[in-house]
């Protein structure tokens, strides 16, 4: 019992990924984990970007490709020296192709504690409704 709650409270760590493109610049490149769900009337996408300030966030919308991407920077003080450092800082990146189901006009993202929310309606042909059938 006491290995299977070690196995679930065991924190996954950051993972690299190459970058999408020949870097420019020197840094890492983490891919956020995401979770998203949906309802009949919207989808919604939950990122982990621990440490991205709302200024270092940008969220692209280009020909049906929605792109995140943040900034982490160290936390460290200019009179600070290092001691351990275990929490790495550099760029997340992560892009996702958009359906036509999706009201792009009204996509609404909220950054709160690490965690982004966008929320992606959808389109209202794409909403399911119940058609009544009517007797003559």
């Amino acid at each position: 019992m006491a290995d299977t709650q070690t196995k679930a409270l065991k924190v996954r760590d950051k993972q690299e990924v190459p970058g999408p493109a020949e870097q420019t610049r020197p840094g890492l490149i983490f891919t956020p984990d995401v979770d998203i769900f949906e309802t009949e009337t919207e989808l919604t996408l939950l990122a982990d970007i621990p440490g991205v300030k709302p200024e270092d966030l940008n969220i692209d919308l280009r020909e049906n490709t929605l792109t995140l991407t943040g900034e982490v920077t160290p936390g460290k003080g200019s009179d600070e020296a290092d001691v351990l450092i275990e929490y790495e800082t550099g760029k997340y990146f992560r892009q996702f192709s958009l359906s036509e189901v999706i009201d792009q006009s009204k996509i609404d993202a909220q950054l709160n504690d690490g965690v982004l929310r966008l929320t992606l309606p959808k389109v209202e042909k794409a909403t399911p409704r119940k058609i009544t059938i009517k007797t003559v």
